[in-house]
């Protein structure tokens, strides 16, 4: 038995030196489930346009919604998990995503969608910062490439659900697909949590968990120092760097809440595009291969930024991901170009 940071007296497990792989697994599995709510939104916006007769801008309205309580209260999340651990909250987090889901299924008025828009970003970002944070916990001594595949998750983990997601829609309507999808993944998220465990409170076997984690990666200092919320709220690179996050969100989320209706103004959706030996509608092929790009690319710039640097990383990625924007807006008109440069768009966005 031994006293906590919390002031608590808990139990010490002792866990092998492999366990941290397990909680890697663990998070990124999380982080499948809740990709939907944000990647598969797009494919929502036309059937309930169609439905209600509501405009794109005010059902958009419910997608800001989303992102803003999905983010901005992530602060808060993370303190509870420094308070009470990983686990109740990423099971709080995946019943808040199931109920949203299910009352978007239900919703019949503007107001309910945003209701529903609120509790499922809550959801959302409570898996999402809890699962990115205890995977840095773990492994200090890849932090790059821990946090890359961890969030690979949530970026491709829609990928492979675009499909059915699409087919259920056509079939049965909207309605069932935010029911059944709700249903599973807050149940998946809900059960996932059992297995997160709070690295405070393992003790390491031989070889130790501990030994198993150096301070820091051998080719990028990892951190020099620790720094207290206010300390780091004084500090102006912070701030630089939230200013870089938000401009380079702020075009992605573009991407992934407008895709479908960008490619239904030019005309483009549902033309056949025939690439590495598959033939699928241009949304469809471009809503597939984004998702699976946009998790590529997290594991993959993670490791390069172990490599060659955070800052090196972010020039690269910011400016690749300016260029194919302004690529999409001059040549999206093409389906083929379509379908590679959002592709190309996910992949530069996804390393934030």
């Amino acid at each position: 038995m031994t006293e906590t940071s919390t002031g608590k007296i808990e139990d010490m497990v002792t866990r092998p030196a492999s366990y941290r792989w397990l909680q890697l697994f663990i998070g990124i599995l999380c982080m499948c489930m809740i990709a939907n709510l944000q990647y598969g939104w797009t494919l929502f916006v036309g059937p309930i346009t169609e439905k209600f007769g509501w405009t794109k801008a005010a059902i958009q309205v419910a997608f800001t919604i989303f992102v803003l309580t999905e983010t901005w209260l992530v602060p808060v999340e993370g303190y509870l998990v420094d308070r009470f651990g990983p686990r109740p909250v990423v099971m709080v987090g995946g019943i808040l995503c199931g109920i949203g889901w299910v009352l978007n299924s239900m919703a019949a008025s503007l107001p309910a969608f945003y209701v529903a828009a609120a509790i499922s970003g809550i959801g959302a970002g409570a898996v999402y910062g809890t699962c990115v944070g205890n995977a840095l916990k773990w492994f200090p001594d890849r932090r790059g490439l821990a946090a890359g595949l961890t969030a690979m998750g949530f970026g491709a983990g829609s990928a492979l659900t675009i499909i059915p997601i699409s087919a259920i829609i056509k079939s049965n309507g909207y309605q069932d697909a935010f029911l059944y999808f709700g249903l599973a993944q807050g149940l998946i998220v809900f059960l996932a949590s059992f297995a997160l465990t709070d690295i405070r409170h393992v003790r390491g076997s031989s070889p130790s968990v501990k030994a198993a984690m150096p301070s820091r990666s051998p080719a990028v200092y990892q951190t020099k120092a620790n720094f207290t919320p206010m300390r780091i709220l004084g500090r102006p690179v912070f701030w630089v760097m939230y200013v870089m996050f938000v401009m380079v969100a702020a075009g992605g989320l573009m991407a992934t809440a407008q895709l479908a209706p960008i490619a239904k103004d030019f005309g483009i959706d549902k033309v056949p595009v025939t690439l590495i030996g598959l033939t699928l509608p241009a949304l469809t092929f471009a809503l597939s291969l984004d998702r699976i790009l946009n998790g590529l690319t997290r594991p993959f710039f993670g490791w390069v930024s172990d490599q060659i640097g955070r800052e090196n990383t972010m020039l690269i990625a910011f400016g690749l991901e300016a260029c194919t924007i302004m690529l999409l807006f001059w040549y999206g008109n093409d389906p083929v170009l379509f379908v590679f440069l959002t592709a190309l768009v996910f992949f530069g966005w996804g390393e934030i």
